[in-house]
């Protein structure tokens, strides 16, 4: 497997590297890319990045997420909740329905799943 690669091995087996340069638009989060492992109407999962600072990012999340930060920082808004503020290896999940708002360092990339 190339560092490029997603492989869908069958029987719901999907394997994938985080050091990853497979990335493309993310439609839902503009100026974010993705590269995702695995995704279906209940469960999702893969990496985002960002590589070019800029304005923050607002996003309602549509479903539970769980994030790993690989890279940078995070400092995440949550409407009417706390301020997170993320680094490499640090955990969070947040709730379906925050409406966030990013600030990161770059570059950022973080694993994420969305169930």
């Amino acid at each position: 497997m190339t560092e490029a690669d997603s492989i869908d091995f069958g029987g719901g087996v999907f394997v994938s590297r985080v050091a990853t340069e497979h990335f493309s638009p993310d439609p839902d989060v503009p100026g974010t890319e993705q590269h995702v492992l695995y995704d279906d109407t209940d469960l999702s999962a893969g990496m985002s990045r960002i590589t070019t600072g800029g304005e923050p990012i607002t996003w309602t999340l549509p479903k539970r997420e769980v994030l790993l930060v690989l890279e940078g920082t995070a400092r995440i808004e949550i409407q009417d909740g706390p301020t997170l503020r993320l680094g490499v290896g640090d955990m969070a999940t947040l709730p379906p329905g925050a409406a966030t708002t990013w600030h990161v360092s770059t570059p950022f990339r973080e694993f994420w799943v969305l169930g």
